[in-house]
């Protein structure tokens, strides 16, 4: 039941990641650098989110 919870919620997490961080990226009509470090941070949260859901899911087992 645990597992479940937290797969539902790094999906809605993933989910509001991609939808309000590659918006801006996107959508913006700023300069090109600042497109870029835009996406640069949207990456790295993926990567962190990432890396702390297979730490849970592991950490569960």
């Amino acid at each position: 039941m645990k597992k479940t919870l937290i797969i539902i919620v790094f999906i809605c997490l993933y989910l509001l990641v991609g939808f309000f961080g590659l918006g801006p990226v996107m959508l913006a009509d700023g300069p090109m650098q600042e497109r870029l470090v835009t996406l640069a941070i949207v990456i790295l949260i993926f990567i962190a989110l990432t890396y702390i859901f297979i730490r849970l899911l592991r950490h569960k087992k």
